[in-house]
């Protein structure tokens, strides 16, 4: 952090959050409000001489609350700027006048009362995630006397303890009465690999950093004992086994199981642990000094009015993190171009993982910016101005922001920014005029394709449309695997499921197909952050305009099939074989003599959009 603070041509905004983000790839705009600090960080010297007169005293949120601070302080010793700042929530009184000490006593005159902060637009050409985590809150669910008992703390807390620069100078005392503990004990997975209790994975981190705090005990104090409760042990970096070894060698006891009743001794401030050993299936009672929880790791959204996935349009898996754009060959690239990954916000992972991923956004960030300009992949959209009515509706649905809005007064039309276009298909399948074509990934090319699936045996085919980034691999999954599935599946490939328009079901049920079969990303792994809820929305609208019609909404699914879930893919094609069977041709041509009587219409017609948005 001092290297960053001195380097000429790295500007550090602290006491600062992002409001919003525009643009596009070597084109980010983005609006960032500066907090007001109260102390002129250029003309501070930390010279403490306004902390020494201040009358307030808070609990210190750097050491855990073991010690206090004051309402003026430097927020930690390796702060950048290192320079104090004035904590008006808890300052005395709202206007100056009701104390003032540091103003009076600050020789250069730093001390701002009046500072509102301001707001600035940076350009930037690329951007890097980096919003870390923050751990698991023992009190949501208090089983083991967090709030109850003084000498249960949890692993963040330990550190402070234990750490030279923390409250008690690196001497390990309870927090009850200051006397260094004898007998520790530690409980891991605490808020991890819990569904109902915090979170359902593995915090990864937990550990080797209970591991490394036993191995500090007992190079520190020979004569203390240690004992961790645990589920498992994950030691699976270079060198964490022997560190796990070690700590065994060193006396620390590991007892497989998880403490079922914390109690404490009110004369002795004792805790008493109750926890079934499963390795020997006995019951033991631990009587402890203190108690460690190791608490886990959670995904950190910021304290803004917005979260980062909002401000970035970021996508996010099911356990909060941010998703990568693919997670073996791009681990440090957004869904969204320009925009790169580092650290916790990806996924829980320890310094030295931190770092590595840190180097690599920063390395990919650089060819960027680098290379001046960018190489865009030639499945774009292209708008037809001719055709377009400026409806909004492409603008609307498009899960990058990469659709400029269109102007009827103006008579100005949307127009497409190639930069930032990722080429999902969403705008081109919701639009109602058919204004919006893609490349390689035409109406004309997947028309045909169904056309050619169909033009032979079509009662033992299942036309399937499948998302490229996730049912599609896990197709290739499947088949990697060597998992048995029916010969029956026939596979069109789009780059999203958004990219699946209402006609292309219906052409194929106007061509006898059996069974259509649309698939995409779950939620929560969508690439194109939010296309796949389109595609929800659209499948909808097929199966109720099919009841409408008499025709049996079933002949038409919806799947949602990730990359990793190829026994699912294999799964879902033996299910679907087996409704083919159900499937008679007496029911497919009633089907084709009701479309060819009453032929279904996607959308809405010209007239009707011009005139909703009139």
């Amino acid at each position: 952090m001092m290297d960053v603070g001195r380097h000429p041509k790295i500007k550090t905004l602290v006491n600062s959050e992002v409001e919003e983000v525009s643009g596009f790839v070597g084109n980010f705009r983005a609006r960032i409000r500066r907090n007001p600090r109260y102390v002129v960080a250029e003309d501070c010297t930390a010279c403490d001489e306004c902390a020494r007169v201040c009358p307030v005293a808070v609990p210190d949120e750097y050491q855990q609350g073991f010690s206090s601070r004051k309402a003026i302080y430097l927020p930690f010793p390796q702060a950048v700027p290192s320079a104090y700042i004035l904590d008006m929530e808890n300052c005395l009184g709202s206007e100056p006048i009701a104390c003032g000490r540091c103003a009076e006593v600050c020789e250069k005159k730093c001390i701002d009362f009046d500072d509102q902060g301001e707001v600035l637009e940076v350009p930037v050409g690329s951007i890097v995630v980096a919003t870390g985590m923050k751990v698991y809150d023992p009190r949501m669910n208090d089983e083991y006397g967090y709030t109850r008992f003084d000498n249960v703390i949890t692993s963040m807390e330990f550190e402070r303890l234990i750490c030279a620069g923390g409250p008690s100078a690196g001497h390990l005392v309870r927090p009850t009465d200051r006397r260094t503990p004898k007998r520790i004990g530690f409980v891991q997975c605490v808020g991890s690999r819990s569904a109902t209790r915090g979170v359902p994975y593995c915090s990864n981190i937990c550990c080797m950093n209970t591991v490394k705090q036993t191995l500090q005990i007992h190079e520190h104090y020979q004569d203390a004992s240690t004992t961790v409760f645990y589920m498992d042990i994950r030691a699976f970096g270079k060198g964490f086994e022997d560190l796990y070894r070690r700590s065994r060698d060193n006396g620390t006891r590991y007892v497989r199981g998880l403490p079922g009743n914390v109690e404490e001794d009110p004369e002795t401030r004792d805790l008493v642990v109750t926890v079934e050993n499963t390795t020997t299936g006995k019951l033991e009672q631990h009587r402890l000094d203190m108690l460690v929880l190791a608490v886990g790791l959670e995904p950190h959204k910021g304290n803004g009015k917005k979260t980062v996935d909002e401000i970035l349009n970021l996508s996010h898996t099911s356990d909060g993190f941010v998703l990568e754009a693919h997670p073996k060959l791009k681990p440090v690239d957004a869904p969204t171009r320009g925009i790169f990954f580092a650290g916790c916000v990806e996924a829980p992972k320890d310094v030295k993982d931190s770092v590595t991923q840190a180097s690599a956004a920063a390395a990919r960030a650089l060819n960027l910016l680098g290379a001046g300009k960018v190489q865009v992949e030639a499945i774009t959209a292209m708008l037809d101005t001719e055709q377009c009515i400026m409806c909004g509706v492409c603008t609307r649905v498009c899960p990058v922001n990469a659709i400029t809005a269109s102007n009827k007064k103006q008579k100005q039309f949307p127009s497409i920014i190639e930069a930032a276009c990722a080429g999902c298909g969403t705008c081109a399948a919701e639009c109602p005029t058919d204004t919006i074509a893609m490349r390689h990934f035409s109406d004309a090319q997947i028309l045909a394709q169904v056309e050619a699936i169909l033009a032979e045996d079509r009662m033992s085919k299942i036309l399937t449309f499948a998302c490229n980034w996730c049912s599609y691999a896990g197709g290739d999954m499947a088949g990697t695997s060597r998992l048995q599935y029916p010969p029956s599946v026939r596979l069109i490939r789009t780059m999203c499921s958004g990219r699946v328009d209402e006609k292309f079901i219906w052409h194929a049920f106007r061509l006898g197909a059996p069974l259509v079969l649309v698939s995409g990303c779950h939620f929560s792994d969508c690439h194109y952050i939010d296309a796949v809820t389109w595609t929800q929305k659209r499948v909808e609208k097929v199966w109720s305009r099919m009841e409408k019609l008499g025709i049996r909404p079933g002949r038409l699914q919806l799947e949602w099939i990730s990359a990793a879930e190829g026994q699912k893919f294999a799964r879902v094609m033996r299910e679907l074989h087996e409704h083919l069977h159900r499937v008679t041709p007496a029911e497919v041509e009633e089907t084709i003599r009701i479309l060819e009587k009453q032929p279904p219409v996607p959308g809405r017609s010209k007239t009707a959009v011009a005139a909703a948005t009139a």
